[in-house]
């Protein structure tokens, strides 16, 4: 059974940093594109960030770019996000996802594995 955990989730100030981790296990996480996704009160659950099986490409939303950085360890079954210059806008629960699906629009992927997401709040 495939059970996906975030950690490091909290609350920081505008301009602060977090990262986010997840730790994989129950899949074969070598063969898994690994994403993030976040949802704010009131709004749907938006596309964040996504990285390639191999972690040869990542793929990252309009916002998040230059800001946000994905990675993996294949070895440890962990994906994370780092995430700089926070702001406001950026408060969400953040959620871990998986799937061996691969999409010419990463903001259209539809992951069938999800974590129990975590919070990220961002103070002014």
């Amino acid at each position: 059974q495939a059970q996906l955990v975030e950690s490091g989730g909290g609350l920081v100030q505008a301009g602060g940093s977090l990262r986010l981790s997840c730790a994989v296990s129950g899949l074969t996480f070598r063969r898994y594109n690994m994403g993030w996704f976040r949802q704010a009160p009131g709004r749907k659950r938006d596309f964040v960030a996504v990285i390639s099986s191999t972690g040869g490409s990542t793929y990252y939303e309009d916002s998040a770019k230059g800001r946000f950085t994905i990675s993996r360890d294949n070895a440890k079954n962990m994906v994370s996000l780092q995430m700089n210059s926070l702001k406001p806008e950026d408060s969400a629960v953040y959620y871990c996802a998986a799937d061996v699906s691969v999409v010419a629009q990463w903001d259209r992927w539809q992951p069938n594995y999800w974590g129990q997401g975590i919070q990220v709040t961002v103070s002014s």
